[in-house]
């Protein structure tokens, strides 16, 4: 039940006492400032590391070649190495246990018009697991399939920022669009997280810019999605083992750098994760450490304000209060406090982390914040401190004879 002249005299006790409560209320509000800037930053590392793996899959490998540096069984250095059909099937075979997606990649720089509207963009020409791999997201029409690799249909999947570049208002799908002169069919918009650079492409099938640009069977990349199931370890072993099969294939020098490149993902994911998890580490020990500091300091502030107000009690005591009525109101009083001192250092801590945002992105802290779930259960745990740790010298005190504690010093 609501006590009117219990909070009454909670109020007037901190007005009174102003100097004691603001001692007080610093030591909570600095302790989750502190707190919520520490694990703010904490998160925008984190935002930054998974940011860094938002624009592709995570399990993702990488072919590329080159030419060789390397003399080897009798063949002279400097022969191009060049990926084609037949390497891609053999891949898809070899390794089929290990793959979960797989598509090659011709690349190519295309001047694009839709009526009175040109630009240039860049063409991938990929296989439809292509869409899994670099994270495609469609908002319109479909990707590519399997039969406009069979038939070598002259269709086209355009980004985001290509439909507002050529057809402003107009709805692509359906529309043919020129690529250096050759008419392509829109089947599908796409958008992607890796920024503008990413939605200004368009892809088409690998089969028909094979026939239309060269009437060949190169390939520029081929990129692997390897079974997610594999740990880090794994992955990488299984990235060298690709590698020495391919140079092998191609009879290329084990330690030729340049003919047969592998990057893996996994190396990179391992180093972010460890990266990550040291970080969160880190953060969480400083995190407690400033939590367990607030807790000490609100634990002596308390002992230190119960043995203040003796007297006060004493008096109380002297005049019919019971022990019970003396312990809510001092352990009230301190909940008040910490609550709201707790919610201003949460309010500061934001702010900051608000204000610093540009300049800690230029450090690649990116989006800083903090869960206000997280942050209420560190004040909690303060309030839950400072009312055990006020509870038990206010306990001790309300026992006190009335006489003894109006001669207290």
């Amino acid at each position: 039940m609501f006590d009117a002249d219990l909070w009454r005299e909670i109020i007037q006790s901190i007005n009174k006492n102003r100097t004691r409560s603001l001692l007080s209320g610093f030591t909570i509000a600095f302790a989750i400032l502190l707190f919520t800037i520490l694990f703010g930053v904490a998160n925008g590392l984190q935002n930054t590391f998974n940011a860094t793996f938002a624009d592709d899959a995570i399990n993702l490998i990488s072919i590329y070649t080159g030419r060789t540096s390397k003399a080897n069984n009798g063949l002279q250095a400097g022969r191009r190495i060049r990926l084609k059909n037949e390497d891609f099937d053999y891949i898809e075979k070899e390794f089929d246990t290990k793959i979960q997606h797989i598509t090659g990649r011709v690349n190519r720089s295309v001047q694009a018009s839709f009526g009175v509207e040109t630009n240039s963009y860049p063409l991938r020409a990929v296989h439809p697991e292509h869409q899994f791999l670099e994270k495609t997201i469609m908002l319109k029409g479909r990707y590519i399939n399997q039969n406009d690799i069979v038939n070598r249909t002259k269709v086209a999947v355009i980004g985001r920022l290509v439909e507002e570049d050529l057809f402003l208002d107009k709805d692509p799908i359906g529309a043919y669009i020129s690529l250096n002169k050759v008419p392509y069919r829109v089947v599908g918009v796409f958008r992607d997280d890796g920024g503008d650079n990413e939605e200004r492409i368009v892809y088409t099938p690998v089969s028909t810019a094979q026939r239309i640009y060269g009437n060949n069977e190169y390939l520029n990349q081929i990129k692997i999605g390897y079974d997610p199931k594999m740990d880090y370890n794994e992955a990488l072993a299984f990235g060298n083992t690709l590698k020495g099969k391919l140079k092998k294939r191609f009879n290329v020098a084990k330690n030729d750098q340049r003919a047969v490149r592998v990057r893996n993902r996994a190396e990179a994911a391992r180093n972010a994760n460890l990266i990550s998890v040291s970080l969160s580490i880190i953060i969480l020990v400083i995190g407690l450490g400033t939590l367990i500091a607030g807790i000490v300091g609100i634990s002596n502030i308390m002992i230190f304000i119960v043995k203040e107000r003796t007297k006060e009690i004493g008096i109380r005591k002297a005049l019919g209060a019971s022990p019970k009525s003396i312990v809510t109101i001092i352990l009230t009083e301190t909940i008040v406090i910490t609550a709201i001192a707790g919610y201003i250092g949460l309010l500061i801590g934001v702010a900051v982390l608000k204000l610093a945002t540009p300049i800690l992105e230029d450090y690649f802290i990116k989006d800083p914040g903090v869960s206000n779930t997280l942050v209420l259960g560190a004040t909690m745990s303060l309030i839950l401190a400072g009312a055990i740790a006020g509870y038990i010298p206010a306990k001790k005190a309300s026992k006190i004879k009335p006489i003894i504690a109006l001669r207290n010093d």
